[in-house]
């Protein structure tokens, strides 16, 4: 079965107080149950703030790491959640339901795979060469 890749992204800064970020933490609790129980569950990643990330970044035979994310923005991604679901539209009702209980916006993805995945493998070969031919043509900085 397919699978996809739900990120959520939040604001930079303080989270919401208890009062209010405890009733959501239960809302989310129980759409994980839901997953679970749908067999559509994965995995489920939450993320520390975005000041704790490294990037690490190949740079003409050189290594360079650079503190923070990659992409400056007054949101980060603060958490995603994988699911195995029969299409796009069962992803897209997923993420539609988290976004509702968290307020965040959800970034739905569908996740490059061999066997089962929302590709052949032999598409996602393909892919992957065109993507390394495209890296290959990038300077790097």
């Amino acid at each position: 079965m397919p699978q996809y890749l739900l990120t959520m992204y939040q604001p930079d800064g303080d989270p919401p107080p208890p009062e209010v970020l405890g009733p959501m933490m239960e809302k989310i609790a129980a759409w994980r149950q839901d997953l679970q129980a749908a067999g559509a569950w994965v995995f489920t990643g939450g993320l520390h703030s975005a000041s704790t990330a490294t990037v690490v970044r190949s740079q003409h035979g050189d290594v360079v790491m650079t503190d923070g994310p990659f992409a400056e923005g007054k949101e980060h991604m603060g958490g995603f959640t994988v699911i195995s679901v029969a299409d796009l539209d069962a992803a897209l009702e997923w993420g539609r339901q988290i976004a509702e209980i968290s307020t965040l916006p959800c970034e739905v993805w569908p996740l490059r795979s061999g066997e089962g995945g929302p590709r052949s493998s032999q598409a996602g070969q393909a892919d992957a060469r065109s993507s390394q031919a495209d890296l290959g043509s990038t300077d790097g900085g």
